[in-house]
């Protein structure tokens, strides 16, 4: 890490003081400042930090994208962070494991990094609306690592590489006159390590998804969707799913019943 800068942690995220008012607004200002590091393109030797002091809350990305690649035997999965997601590459104790796997982390783009230390989680502690949004930040973090997981088990890749992409644009997107932009220079392999597939698989389905004009790579490397997202369930898996859930047994009736996806909240793309 390089350029040490200390600032108000809600400068660089306003988004965390949204539950925050007036006088304790200007306080939380006032007091919660944290340091702020760069950190190159490239690879990231965030195993280094494993020794850190297990008091310390963790590291804020205000800027720019990571990935955490899970080495399993031959097979790598890949999770992509960015600004918003609290990373914490150390813990308070190391646990034993049965599975032997590899952590490997990549900078793709210059990013900065707000230092959540221990004198910063002192502080936090005396506002909880700021802590309640951190914690949210992690929770999202979650349910998205459970979407991939969920979008890495759909039949054909072509059906993945389009759930994945329209799930990116949640976050990355923004729309334009000829359709969806997601400005994410992902290579056919970390897409393989998305989606669960080899990566002459992906090449081959993303031929087609292009020759069906659905999923286009733009000249600058980015990526260009068109049509509609998938993922809608159909009248028939909404009869299967509350069926599957039922032989599981004890859900109160109101818990079996299909929602609505027009009803559901939605945070929609990053700004």
């Amino acid at each position: 890490m390089t350029r040490r800068r200390t600032l108000s942690l809600l400068d660089l995220d306003p988004d965390l003081a949204q539950l925050l008012r007036d006088e304790r607004l200007r306080e939380a200002h006032e007091q919660l400042q944290v340091e702020v590091r760069r950190l190159p393109e490239g690879p990231w030797s965030a195993g280094r930090l494993a020794a850190t002091n297990p008091e310390h809350v963790g590291l804020l990305v205000l800027e720019g994208v990571v990935s955490r690649e899970v080495v399993v035997a031959d097979t790598v999965s890949t999770e992509l962070l960015g600004p918003g997601d609290v990373l914490r590459p150390w813990a308070v104790s190391g646990s034993p494991s049965l599975l032997q796997i590899t952590v490997r982390w990549s900078v793709l783009t210059e990013c900065r990094v707000a230092i959540l230390d221990r004198r910063f989680g002192n502080r936090v502690i005396q506002w909880p609306e700021v802590n309640s949004v951190l914690i949210d930040r992690i929770d999202h973090r979650a349910q998205r690592l459970a979407t991939t997981q969920a979008i890495s088990q759909l039949n054909r890749v072509d059906r993945r590489l389009l759930a994945l992409f329209w799930h990116l644009a949640e976050r990355w997107g923004r729309m334009t006159p000829e359709g969806m932009a997601v400005p994410l220079t992902l290579s056919h392999r970390m897409l393989g390590q998305l989606v669960g597939a080899r990566r002459p698989t992906v090449s081959t389905a993303i031929g087609d998804l292009a020759r069906r004009d659905e999923l286009v790579r733009r000249a600058n490397g980015s990526w260009l969707l068109r049509g509609a997202p998938i993922g809608a369930p159909s009248d028939e898996a909404e009869r299967v799913i509350p069926m599957r859930r039922k032989l599981l047994g004890g859900e109160p009736a109101e818990l079996l019943t299909p929602i609505d996806a027009a009803a559901r909240p939605s945070r929609g793309p990053a700004a």
